[in-house]
Formats: C-alpha cells, structure tokens, sequence
C-alpha cells in the first residue's frame, strides 16, 4: 500500500512516505519502460503514475481470481475495491494536485457504481474533510444528489456550520466550487494572521478581523436587496461580498475558526451577531452593521429599538442546528416573496426535516 501512495507523491514532489516496500521495484522499472512522450510533462507524469499505480492493485484480485479458478477452490469476482485499493485511494482522496484529481476521476468512472459506493460510504464517515472531497467527486461524476445530500446530513445530527453551508448552497447550485470557497475563507484567515501581534486579546483580534473582512475585502450587509436569496448562501456571499447579518457572521465564524479564535453565533430575535465570552466581560460584533462592538447594554439597546423585550436567554450562544434552521427559513421566506414557489416549500421541506429529526432524537 505504500508503493501505492509513493508512486504517485514521488512524481508530484511530495514527501515520501516511510514505510515497508510491499510491491516489486521491478514494477516501477516496468512501468518507467512503457512511460509514453506525454508522460514527460510534469503534470501528465503524476497522473500517468497514479493509474499505473491503481491499475497494479486491481491487477492482483484478478490473479487471485485466476488462480482460485486453476485450483478449483471455486470462483470470485473481482473486486475494485479490494483493500489495498480502497486505502490508496482514500490517502489521495484529498491530494490537490489536478493531474491526480484528473487520474482519479478516470479511475473512478471506470469502477461505475462502484465507486459511488465508496464515496458515499466516505460521505457517511467520520472524516468530514474526506467527506467533502468525496462529494465533490460525486458531483463531477454526476452520482451526487444535492438535495439528498443536505437531508443526509440533517438526519446525521452531526451538525458543523461550514459543511452545512456549503451542502446548503449546492442545494440551489450544484455547482459550487467547494475549494475555491475554502480557499478563500484560508486566505483571508492567512491575511489577518499576518495582521495580529501576539500577545493578543480576543477584542484585538477582532478588530482585526473587522479591517481584513469589512474593509479590505469590502464584506457589507445587504441593505438595498435584503430579501435577495442570494445573500444567504456562502458561495454567493463571499462572490458578492455582501449578504445578511447570519450569513455575513457565518463567514466572520469560519474565517475565526482558523484562526483559532473562540467566537459563537448568537441569533437575537430580529438580528444575528457573533458572540465572545472568553475575555472577561462578554462582547458581541454585529458584522452586518460594519463590525460594530456592542456590549451587553448595547445589545439590549438594539434589541428594545427593534421594539423586543430583551432577555438575558436572548445573548445565549446558538447551536449550529438553530443557525442552518435560521437559514432554511430566511431562504423559505425570501423565495416565497420572490414568488420562487417550488424552492421556498424546498426550503420549509428541510426546516420540518431539522424540526422532525430533533423531535425524534428528544424523544429517543
């Protein structure tokens, strides 16, 4: 298995692994011989040793098969997925590298429902950073269902805000470049990281935050088209630089998140913000409102002008299920005015889906 994964990460330059050889050095000479002109490209290169490499592991179940066959032991299928295989295949599951991408999808489209299978079983496992390249191999492979997806994941109760937002967003557009939208909520985390002198408190680095986000890359809230769908989903989001005050505080968490700050969603009635409790005194940033700083007071001030009767319960963190539901019934609304009626009972369709699986989970 080790050869495996060394075939490929050789050729794209990345560290090899250490481990026992457990494949003959004879097939890499083999294979070096039989290299076509094409291969000389770099990229080609990473691709061609990663099909070789897969091609060998499958090439061995059907030596099996045979040789079962010769001694009369009885006979068995071939297996695509035999172990091997499989774990070859889940350690570049995540491999960057578009000439692997581009390998494995060919590898995956010729192992047909197979494969889908294996993303899927990927998709349902504990690994959420697997997961979620799995699915974006389903979509390529046109096996994802965005909608089943999303539902999948309400009934897992296996709530994390950044999967649930994107899996939220494909459910409207399939094709949301997953990447690109973890990469830019990476860059902008690697921006302020340059930004914040430690030692920091939790208030300094918001501020921070605040100038890398709502002034460097101009997030700002919505004001003029408030009920447009598009500003609650995090691709369009982070494309249009503006959006509602949730879906703007779910980016401001994601991009914490990295940076391994200790913020949380509050949901105020009539309003969101982000919360912080670890530095003393709690505060509050209302990223919708050009990243203001509140206080406790301020907070009962915004929501008595909003004409609400505060509570103190009202300042209590949200759990990522409420913050998703909060979203689902934002879009509902939206596309319901927007006179979209097919998506806006898609959108209630999952907040009885999220109200469904906590009742059955609270009455287990």
């Amino acid at each position: 298995m080790i050869r495996v994964q060394q075939d490929v990460r050789s050729e794209l330059g990345v560290p090899r692994l250490r481990g026992p050889k457990t494949e003959p050095d004879r097939l890499k000479a083999e294979l070096r011989t039989r290299r076509s002109p094409q291969h000389d490209d770099p990229r080609g290169h990473g691709a061609f040793w990663l099909e070789a490499s897969l091609k060998y592991s499958t090439r061995r179940v059907y030596r099996l098969r045979d040789a079962r066959a010769d001694l009369k032991i009885g006979t068995v299928e071939p297996d695509s997925l035999n172990s091997q295989l499989r774990t070859a295949l889940l350690s570049l599951l995540d491999d960057p590298s578009p000439a692997v991408r581009k390998a494995m999808l060919a590898r995956f489209q010729g192992m047909g429902r197979d494969a889908e299978r294996f993303l899927k079983e990927v998709v349902a496992g504990s690994n959420r950073i697997l997961g979620w390249h799995a699915r974006w191999f389903l979509a390529e492979l046109k096996f994802a269902d965005p909608v089943a997806d999303f539902v999948e994941f309400i009934r897992s109760m296996n709530y994390e805000l950044e999967t649930g937002a994107l899996l939220m967003s494909r459910t409207v557009n399939a094709d949301v470049d997953v990447g690109a939208c973890c990469t830019q909520l990476d860059e902008m985390a690697r921006r302020a990281r340059e930004l914040i002198i430690e030692p920091a408190t939790l208030r300094d680095k918001c501020r921070i935050l605040n100038r890398v986000l709502l002034h460097e890359y101009g997030f700002h809230g919505d004001k003029e088209d408030y009920s447009n769908p598009l500003n609650s989903f995090l691709d369009q989001v982070l494309k249009r630089r503006k959006g509602l005050p949730v879906s703007l505080s779910i980016i401001y968490l994601l991009v914490a998140q990295r940076l391994g700050m200790t913020l949380e969603p509050v949901g105020l009635p009539g309003h969101f913000v982000v919360g912080c409790y670890a530095d003393g005194s709690p505060f509050f940033v209302d990223v919708f409102d050009g990243g203001r700083l509140l206080s406790t007071d301020d907070v009962f001030t915004l929501l008595r002008r909003n004409h609400v009767s505060p509570r103190v319960t009202d300042l209590a963190p949200t759990p990522v299920r409420e913050v998703l539901l909060r979203c689902c019934r934002n879009l509902s609304n939206h596309y319901a005015g927007a006179g979209e009626t097919q998506l806006a009972r898609m959108f209630s369709g999952f907040i009885d889906e999220f109200e469904d699986t906590y009742a059955r989970e609270s009455s287990a």
